[in-house]
């Protein structure tokens, strides 16, 4: 039957669910409780917080992590192709091309905009 193929799944999640359980009630119950009026402050390093949460940050920060996803997405769609070149066929290389040009031209954008300028 069907259930038979996903017992060993379910069982492998309770496990898990209860192991889980079992280690944090054993820390929160056995863990020491010494709290003294740095660790009871907003931030484990014990300073106050400067400048405001709500603050500008320069636009870098967000090209940094639009290069990041960028090369990400294509290795992580490429890789799938490549293994599967020969299967893919002809419409397959030319839908890798296409999604290849558009990657170029994030990438051609990141430039324009001076995200890989390590300054």
């Amino acid at each position: 039957m069907v259930v038979d193929s996903y017992l060993p799944v379910l069982i492998f999640i309770a496990v898990g669910a209860v192991l889980g359980l079992a280690l944090y009630v054993a820390g929160s119950v056995l863990g020491p409780r010494q709290p003294d009026e740095a660790k009871l402050l907003p931030y484990e390093s014990g300073f106050d917080a400067f400048g405001d949460a709500r603050m500008r940050f320069d636009i870098r920060y967000y090209l940094v992590a639009i290069l990041f996803i960028l090369f990400d997405l294509e290795i992580a769609f490429l890789f799938p192709w490549a293994m599967a070149n020969e299967q893919v066929g002809l419409l397959g290389f030319f839908t890798a091309m296409i999604f290849l040009a558009i990657l170029v031209v994030g990438f051609v954008y990141e430039w324009k905009k001076g995200a890989l300028d390590w300054e």
